[in-house]
């Protein structure tokens, strides 16, 4: 039986470095190519060691798909394709193409030029794996090759992301990437056919949460930033450049103007007027409000939200601060979260989620002594708060859009492995379908029963067709034919028009059956008797007593011999092609019951 195999490389039972190895219909594709937050050391980029020891991964890839710009999923791709070797074809979005060698310039400067490190890709390489990449449009179908296509859908999440149909032949596999269920104040939600592919993957941040009507969550972030202003605290807000932070940003604008505050409000600088530049360019990809507001005024321009200095981070008085990245884990926002942790009229509030290793996620994991580099203790007195603002589906929104896609089997990735648990148990209960989450290295076989899809000829519909009713359209049909196999497609013919096409010599096959039945009478007698009992079951098949003796029906032939030595049994001996097996099994039920005593003539 064929079957999809699955291997984690990165987010299996795990959040980040998400790279996800698929072989499908003898293709192997690479969906996203990420970093891991949490990690200094090697174990930051995928084991790509797993696919090949030694040489390039040219000749084991068919394509790479990068779903969206965020460094869990596309961080390790200057390693992948210019250190480890790889020359073909990455496909994502155009708004992804944009931004992604911005987001892994930042990356390479933190990593290289602040704290030194080596073995690392440089600008360089960035532009080089840049040039392999192939931008596609939503709902585009692309031809990898003569026989691996693509197809990638809205998925929400960020400006660009997608979700992707992979297919090879009658196989599919549903990728999603990051995606969100619900729109938000700049993104619509995500959207996909209902594909119902062989496998479905999906990710699962927040697998065993349902979160909470949305409104209510930004009443409560705004009171919480309201209140810690008024007490003449500092808020600092971490955030990834793009997504959530312009999210946050128009609901903190709104909320400003509508409540004339003045405390400043500040935007750590570099990235976000690139962000915005690109926002701006692809606003086809914004929500409708976004859309019709964009021709008035761009709502990416900010009035009460102006470009950060970090000498302000000493500046006396209340004041927010959005600054990146989002874990806290490098730059500008562990900077300043390092300035305001000691006073607890400050607040940090974390509008999404935190890899493990991160600052980010041991601040929420209650810790309030950070050992930080060069072994120092940073006592943590500011308020530390979390608002879920993450655009990631929530268990809902995972198990609304599994009933859109309706597929055969699920698989989950990108979890924390608990929470998977759960999660498997509620979709294998639910849809009463197979669901896998592997762990990294490990790898899912799916087995697949592929439609072979195969052309019928005219000739030989028509020709069943008049030989009774109409068949109904949606029961399945039992067609008696000759299957060729010509130019990798297969056609359904006559036996007739077979022999034709193909210059063969006609032979007929015939079965043979042979039933002893008790009768006193002659052999001629008998099989009158027999063509007699025939007539008066089988009214609507013509049925005729030939000259030699024996009985016709349909191309069904009876004859009968008896046998020397006891002339009251009788050998009937019953012939047909295959084409009457099935009404030739019913005469030989018919004669194994014996003929009734008396018979109407």
């Amino acid at each position: 039986m064929p079957e999809i195999k699955v291997t984690p490389l990165g987010a299996g039972q795990d959040v980040g470095r998400s790279c996800i190895l698929v072989s499908i219909g003898g293709k192997n594709v690479m969906l996203d190519c990420g970093m891991h937050m949490g990690y200094n050391d090697d174990r930051r980029f995928p084991d790509f060691s797993y696919i090949t020891q030694n040489g390039r991964l040219t000749e084991f890839l068919d394509c790479v798909i990068i779903s969206h710009f965020h460094l869990d999923h596309c961080g390790a791709l200057p390693y992948m394709s210019e250190m480890i070797g790889y020359d073909g074809p990455i496909y994502m979005t155009h708004p992804t193409k944009a931004i992604c060698p911005i987001l892994l310039e930042d990356y390479r400067k933190i990593t290289v030029d602040k704290k030194g490190e080596t073995n690392f890709f440089t600008s360089q390489m960035i532009k080089d794996c840049m040039k392999k990449v192939v931008a596609v449009h939503l709902h585009q179908t692309v031809q990898v090759d003569d026989e691996l296509e693509i197809k990638a859908y809205y998925a929400g999440h960020v400006l660009g992301a997608a979700m992707v149909l992979i297919r090879v032949g009658s196989e599919s596999v549903v990728y999603t990437g990051d995606y969100n269920m619900t729109p938000d104040r700049h993104l619509g939600a995500a959207w996909i056919d209902k594909c119902r592919p062989d496998l479905f993957i999906s990710e699962s941040t927040y697998a065993t949460t349902i979160r909470d009507s949305k409104r209510c969550r930004e009443r409560d972030f705004l009171k919480k930033v309201h209140d810690a202003i008024e007490r003449g605290g500092k808020v600092l807000i971490p955030v990834f450049a793009l997504g959530r932070a312009q999210e946050l940003c128009i609901l903190l604008e709104t909320f400003w103007e509508r409540m004339n505050l003045k405390a400043p409000i500040y935007f750590s600088t570099g990235l976000t007027e690139k962000a915005n530049h690109y926002y701006k360019l692809f606003i086809t990809w914004t929500n409708q409000k976004i859309r019709k507001t964009f021709v008035q005024r761009n709502m990416f321009e900010f009035k009460h939200i102006k470009a950060f200095d970090r000498t302000y981070a000493d500046n006396p008085g209340p004041m927010v601060v959005f600054a990146t990245p989002g874990m806290l884990h490098a730059g500008q926002s562990l900077q300043i979260f390092r300035k305001w942790a000691g006073n607890d009229k400050n607040m940090v509030i974390m509008p999404g989620y935190c890899v493990q290793g991160t600052v980010g996620h041991k601040i929420l994991s209650g810790q309030r002594k950070l050992e930080m580099e060069g072994r120092q203790t940073l006592e943590v007195k500011m308020q530390v708060e979390y608002m879920s603002f993450s655009a990631h589906a929530d268990a809902k929104g995972i198990m609304q859009l599994i009933r859109q896609v309706e597929p055969q089997n699920v698989l989950l990735v990108h979890g924390e492995a608990k929470k998977m648990g759960f999660l498997k148990e509620k979709i294998e209960q639910e849809f009463s379908i197979n669901c896998y989450m592997p762990a990294n290295g490990e790898t899912a076989s799916i087995v697949t029963n592929p439609n072979i899809p195969v052309d019928i000829s005219l000739g030989l519909l028509k020709g069943d067709s008049s030989l009774g009713p109409v068949p109904d359209s949606k029961k399945p049909k039992l067609m008696h034919g000759t299957l060729i196999i010509k130019d990798n497609s297969l056609r359904l013919v006559s036996p007739e028009q077979a022999v034709k096409e193909l210059g063969l010599s006609e032979h007929h096959l015939r079965y043979t059956c042979k039933v002893q039945i008790q009768d006193h009478h002659s052999e001629q007698d008998t099989l009158n008797r027999i063509y007699n009992h025939l007539k008066n079951i089988l009214k609507d098949y013509p049925i005729q007593h030939l000259p030699d003796g024996s009985v016709m029906v349909e191309s069904i032939l009876i004859k009968i011999s008896a046998m020397s030595d006891d002339q009251s049994t009788k050998d009937v001996l019953v012939s047909w092609t295959y084409q009457d097996e099935e009404l030739g099994s019913y005469l030989i039920t018919l004669l194994k019951k014996g003929l009734p005593q008396s018979i109407a003539l």
